[in-house]
């Protein structure tokens, strides 16, 4: 059985008489990278959010490693690391930026160094020397990334880390996040909008939909074969029925496998055009 490293069990949130939340319920197990999916507004920062304590529930309960007891959940949440917008200082290089984060999660000053080193490697960013003020949005969204790993922690949340980058950029940062996994033995979850990228980068998914997670599923879930006639119609059902009752055989079915946004759309409807 699966070792759950975080747990939500019935959260709710609301702004004023606005509910963002409605009953999340959703587990993310050891070694998974799990990407959750949803439109903007369907309360993906705000999950976040409440697994990082960064905002009250008004229901429910967080569990991380199976605890949820608050000075548990504190000890928790201080071995995650987190890219949920980017905020530096304008006039600081990336590595003083990084110096300041240091400082602030309590990484020895001998040992800072090193591992600020360490992690722009990792994103890309080892030579860049000029301020923050001056970043592409690559850049500034490397940062983020090099500041979540600062640390080494155990799980990583990373909301929205290709958000408006470039096909390499977005390429860049798949290979980063599986590698955080699989060499650094971390827990990944993070969430996109580009639903074909996400389903090359994890291999669980929660999918949101208007403040609730209506299903969780794994990449074999998307192996399941959808059969199709290869033929022109506007209504396959009806077309098959008139040629077998016509006498005409039909030679050949292909079975499409589903990709993420197929299934996303056929779960939650609308359309991908």
């Amino acid at each position: 059985m699966s070792e759950a490293m975080i747990k939500l069990d019935g959260i709710k949130k609301s702004y004023g008489k606005h509910d963002v939340l409605k009953g999340v319920n959703m587990q993310v197990n050891k070694g998974d990278i799990y990407g959750l999916i949803g439109r903007n507004g369907a309360g993906k920062t705000t999950i976040f959010k409440m697994i990082l304590g960064l905002s009250e529930m008004n229901e429910g309960t967080v569990s991380i490693e199976g605890s949820s007891n608050e000075k548990e959940l504190m000890r928790g949440r201080s071995r995650i690391g987190f890219l949920v917008g980017a905020k530096f200082y304008n006039y600081l290089s990336a590595r003083d930026n990084l110096k300041y984060y240091a400082t602030v999660k309590g990484i020895p000053d001998k040992e800072a160094k090193d591992e600020i080193s360490r992690v722009l490697e990792v994103v890309g960013l080892q030579d860049l020397k000029k301020p923050f003020k001056n970043f592409s949005l690559g850049m500034t969204q490397r940062l983020g990334i090099a500041n979540a790993i600062l640390g080494n922690p155990d799980i990583l949340i990373l909301d929205e880390p290709t958000n408006g980058l470039d096909p390499q950029g977005i390429a860049d940062v798949r290979h980063m996040v599986q590698r955080f996994r699989d060499e650094y033995g971390m827990t990944v979850i993070v969430s996109s909008h580009i639903l074909g990228e996400l389903e090359h980068t994890a291999d669980r998914f929660g999918i949101v939909n208007e403040g609730v997670v209506v299903k969780e599923i794994t990449q074999d879930d998307l192996k399941e074969k959808q059969p199709a006639v290869e033929i022109a119609v506007d209504d396959l059902e009806k077309a098959k029925k008139v040629l077998t009752e016509n006498g005409v055989k039909i030679m050949r079915e292909v079975e499409e496998r589903s990709t993420l946004e197929d299934y996303y759309f056929r779960l939650i409807g609308g359309s991908k055009e």
